[in-house]
Parts: C-alpha cells; sequence; structure tokens
C-alpha cells in the first residue's frame, strides 16, 4: 500500500513516485556537477583571501568545497590554473562590465570618474574579492608569471579605461592637458590604499578610526577634478 500523510485526520495518498519538483530540472546529481566549478571558485576564493597564494593547498580547497582533490583537477588542471580562474571570475568581470557603461556615460567627465571610482569600490572594493590585489601586492616577488597575467587581464584594462575618461575630460574642455599616464595614478591609489586598509589596519581600529570609503572616494574624486578643471 502506498505511505500515506495525514493532514486534519484526513488520509492523503501520496504517490511513491510523483515528483513536485520543476520537470524541466536537471536531476539532482547533474545539477550538482553543474554547481562545482562555482563551489571550487568560491572556496578557492576564500582560501586565497584567508591565507595567500603560497600557503593555499588544493588539498585544502577541495575539502572546503566537498570533493575530493581528484574532482578539483577535472576542472582545474592546478592551483595556477585555479587561481587564474578565480581572477577572471571575480576581478575581470566588474572591468569588463564598468568599460560598456563608460561608453555610454552623459554626464561631466569629472561626474564619471567618481562614478567610476565608486563603482569600481561596491562592484569589488568593497567585496571579499579585493583581497586578490592584496594578495598580487604582497606576494608579486614571488610568483612573477602570476604577476604577468594580473597586470595583462586586469591592470592594463583598468588603466586603459581610466585614461579614456581622462582623455574624455582633456578633449571635451572640462579638464587641463595632463600627462594622462601619471594622472591616472591619482585616480587608482586611493581605491588601492582603501584595499589594504581593508585587509589589514581596518579591521583592527576603533570606530572612531574607521574611513567611510565612499565618503573617502567622493571628496578625493571631487578635489581632483578641481585640480584638473580648466576653471
Amino acid at each position: 500500500m502506498p505511505p500515506t500523510a495525514y493532514i486534519n485526520n484526513q488520509s492523503v495518498i501520496k504517490p511513491r513516485h510523483l515528483n513536485l519538483a520543476d520537470p524541466h530540472a536537471p536531476p539532482k546529481r547533474e545539477r550538482r556537477k553543474q554547481d562545482r566549478p562555482g563551489e571550487l571558485l568560491e572556496a578557492a576564493l576564500d582560501l586565497f583571501v584567508e591565507k595567500g597564494y603560497a600557503a593555499t593547498r588544493v588539498e585544502e580547497v577541495a575539502a572546503r568545497a566537498g570533493v575530493s582533490k581528484g574532482t578539483l583537477f577535472l576542472y582545474f588542471p592546478s592551483k595556477e590554473d585555479l587561481f587564474k580562474a578565480v581572477v577572471r571570475h571575480n576581478v575581470v568581470a566588474p572591468v569588463t562590465q564598468g568599460a560598456a557603461e563608460v561608453a555610454q556615460f552623459q554626464g561631466s567627465s569629472g561626474a564619471l570618474v567618481e562614478w567610476m571610482m565608486l563603482q569600481w569600490w561596491r562592484r569589488y572594493g568593497a567585496t571579499k574579492a579585493s583581497g586578490i590585489s592584496k594578495l598580487v601586492m604582497s606576494e608579486a616577488s614571488n610568483f612573477p608569471d602570476l604577476v604577468d597575467f594580473f597586470r595583462t587581464e586586469v591592470i592594463t584594462p583598468a588603466h586603459a579605461l581610466v585614461r579614456s575618461a581622462l582623455q574624455r575630460g582633456i578633449d571635451q574642455g572640462e579638464f587641463r592637458a595632463v600627462d594622462v599616464d601619471l594622472t591616472l595614478h591619482s585616480v587608482m591609489s586611493p581605491l588601492l590604499f582603501l584595499i589594504m586598509w581593508k585587509h589589514s589596519m581596518g579591521p583592527c581600529c576603533p570606530s572612531h578610526e574607521q574611513i567611510d570609503p565612499e565618503a573617502f572616494i567622493s571628496q578625493h574624486a571631487q578635489l581632483l577634478a578641481r585640480g584638473l578643471s580648466q576653471g
């Protein structure tokens, strides 16, 4: 006899093989397999940020994701490949998204620079993934190949985006003719400072010494725009 459930003292037949799930959803085992790359990337991000690149072992990543080391290697053949995938997923994607939006921006160039800096913070700096930038800076001398990768995939496109915003202001007569290659560091440096603060001194400081990142970014961007202004 089929198993029964009782609701308000009434017998309700529950067919043994009734499946109330989405009929188009893949089987549980297949869904789990599809989720594994994302779970591995999340586990790797956690450990890279917590321990750094050198100290993170692939066995730890696999264990945190709930799979074997052999399963991890099916998706990512080496720790270096895993790190690159983490960077592409968490760092490269926001830069690529921002490039498309900058091209459509309608405001002044000063407003564009402030908007870019704030969006960079909200989408990357304020997230756990920003610890990757601290990792790269602190371990650069030991892993030059990874630094070359990070420069090619992250730093160069980000700098190109900042250059385009500064050049836009110069071309439209809003900014003075400045050395764009030097000036872009005035845009990026406070953002990198905030990341280093967040992942080092920030958690150790009392509340009255904490920095409001967005207020700091807005003030810096406005001061920069005034300094660049033709007026």
